[in-house]
């Protein structure tokens, strides 16, 4: 148990009086800290209100927790699983500064030919776009990943594979294979923690963020998720209308798209999100569902019909979220649907089965997108909550706090000038 001052912490707990708390330990959490030289045990931690003895409203930790425990009392489902693809950069080196007078940000990389080596001219520079499943020499990272998966497989986690992403620059993907909701939040934070610190001791930098470059694709954290109960899947109908899909799944993901626009305020929490949540880099933008796409924000995988292979994969978040409250918040709207038996296809969300971001205008007037900004991402928040108070899992006062913490941030942002304000309006 660690008593520590809230006040030396960032996010939205800053926002009222600074407090003590108590930092205690998840036993079943406890993990050998392999990046460490000194033997090193690591516990993920509940956050605990001296006052009373009681978890702490503001910890997500607690959030999840309750999340887990609503999905029971439902009888809908006893185990939400989650799986990730996490998206990421390595990068050679990142330099900023923001001053009166100036704001600068540098990214060199010698697999993309950016920053100090862009004009080398290096033979095995992988071109803008086509940097998916290169072989070395081209792909500059595949030792380095090697050994983020081997930290990551001796730190109990399930790799799937491990890839070289679409854009250059030490554009990078690895799979984690699906835990249940608290398991997989607890290794998202673990996670970037190794993958961090093999970078580093390879002389490299890596980011999270969703889009550090222009006319690259973003860093997205897709989410493969499917409900089970008492050790069977069901998700999976043989007689599916859809690909297999289940009557629960359907109304299961028609509750997601639903509240899609308000989930974006917590899957894709800031303002650089919606950099990448943009048309032309394999970002959803569409508030529909269909087989095999990847410009809808739910896709149904094409993999081998078995049923507990049954999935949708849902592409909003990226890794700036906050896993507890992003796992949570979309299981609740899931729920929702269930509860509510929505219909995605009646309620207008497809499926899609062409490209959308090849859309005529005709087309387009039919479908939703997602709010093209932060700012209007906590707009429909403001106005779509409700199924998040379901069971308690969140409260009306967390998620005033969470906006109000969330526009603090894009005042802060809003007020520096950048590099592009000049290059649209200095001479005006």
């Amino acid at each position: 148990m660690l008593p520590f001052p809230l006040k030396d912490f960032t996010g939205i707990a800053v926002l009222i009086h600074p407090c003590d708390l108590l930092a205690v330990p998840d036993i079943q959490s406890a993990v050998v800290d392999n990046i460490s030289k000194t033997p090193t045990l690591v516990f993920h931690c509940n956050l605990i209100d001296p006052e009373g003895n009681v978890s702490y409203w503001l910890d997500p930790r607690a959030v999840a927790k309750r999340a887990e425990k609503y999905l029971i009392e439902t009888g809908i489902a006893d185990t939400a699983f989650f799986g990730l693809e996490i998206e990421f950069f390595l990068f050679d080196s990142v330099k900023w500064k923001i001053g009166e007078g100036f704001s600068y940000h540098n990214i060199a990389s010698a697999e993309g030919g950016i920053g100090e080596f862009e004009d080398i001219g290096d033979k095995y520079k992988i071109r803008p776009q086509e940097g998916y499943l290169k072989m070395p020499p081209f792909d500059q990272f595949k030792e380095i990943r090697d050994e983020m998966v081997k930290k990551l497989k001796e730190t109990e986690f399930m790799i799937e594979r491990d890839t070289h992403e679409r854009a250059t620059a030490g554009s990078a993907e690895i799979d984690i294979k699906y835990q249940p909701l608290l398991k997989m939040a607890d290794q998202m934070l673990l996670f970037k923690y190794l993958i961090r610190n093999v970078a580093a001791s390879y002389h490299k930098m890596a980011t999270f963020m969703p889009k550090p470059l222009r006319g690259h694709n973003g860093n997205g954290m897709h989410l493969h998720h499917s409900l089970w109960k008492e050790g069977k899947p069901l998700f999976y109908d043989p007689e599916g209308s859809y690909y297999q899909l289940s009557k629960l799944a359907m109304q299961y993901l028609g509750g997601i798209l639903t509240h899609a626009k308000s989930l974006s305020a917590i899957t894709s929490p800031s303002v650089n999100s919606y950099k990448r949540l943009v048309p032309g880099f394999e970002a959803p933008t569409t508030i529909a569902f269909g087989y095999r796409n990847r410009s809808t924000c739910i896709r149904i995988p094409a993999y081998p019909d078995k049923p507990e292979a049954k999935r949708i994969e849902f592409r909003i978040p990226d890794p700036s979220t906050n896993p507890y409250l992003c796992f949570a918040a979309i299981m609740l709207a899931g729920i929702d649907g269930v509860k509510r038996r929505i219909d995605p296809v009646k309620a207008g969300f497809g499926p899609l089965e062409k490209n959308g971001y090849d859309l005529v205008q005709k087309e387009k007037e039919k479908i939703q997108f997602i709010p093209g900004s932060l700012d209007r991402a906590l707009n429909e928040l403001e106005k779509d909550h409700a199924y998040l108070l379901e069971g308690g899992v969140f409260t009306k006062e967390f998620l005033e706090l969470w906006i109000t913490h969330k526009r603090n941030e894009i005042k802060k942002i809003n007020q520096y000038p950048d590099a592009v304000d000049f290059e649209f309006y200095f001479d005006c």
